[in-house]
């Protein structure tokens, strides 16, 4: 038996956008961790933060549902971009929404020249960790040791390796 998928958008970010990216980040940090001021920082300034320092935040909207994820690239060096701040909501999860997403944030990042496209996440997000690794993204000692204290949740890093 098949089951039918709802369309899904990629959509930038616009201002009315800004409590979206911020209440499905809250929600997925705070059902695992608590909120460090590194996450308050970005979440209630993702303009200035993200957007004008040369980021980019994307939203994924599934069909009937609206925005259900949102993912952003923030720029940490000349050429350097952390995946950041990549969340789906509960209630739309296994629609594959989040590999959507990543998969045009990833798109995103090569286009702007990210050397490298690194994240920074927790053990705990196994099935984040999973999906990053599926689409290329391999743990990094260098990136860990380079960018890793940013979190005091952070006990991964990997960087991103193309498939040639």
């Amino acid at each position: 038996m098949q089951t039918t998928r709802p369309t899904l958008t990629i959509h930038e970010y616009r201002d009315d956008l800004a409590q979206a990216f911020h209440d499905i980040n809250v929600e997925w940090i705070e059902a695992m961790f608590r909120l460090e001021p590194t996450d308050r920082e970005v979440l209630e300034n993702p303009r200035a933060r993200i957007i004008d320092a040369g980021g980019t935040i994307l939203f994924v909207e599934a069909q009937g549902l609206g925005i259900v994820g949102t993912c952003a690239l923030q720029k940490t060096g000349e050429h350097s971009v952390e995946l950041t701040k990549m969340g789906v909501l509960a209630s739309a999860r296994g629609m594959k929404a989040g590999e959507f997403l990543l998969q045009a944030i990833i798109a995103r990042g090569q286009a702007m020249g990210a050397d490298p496209l690194y994240l920074l996440t927790n053990s705990q997000c196994a099935a984040a960790i999973h999906l990053y690794e599926k689409l290329g993204f391999q743990h990094d000692a260098v990136i860990m040791a380079q960018y890793g204290a940013r979190y005091a949740r952070c006990d991964v890093a990997m960087r991103y390796r193309p498939c040639v």
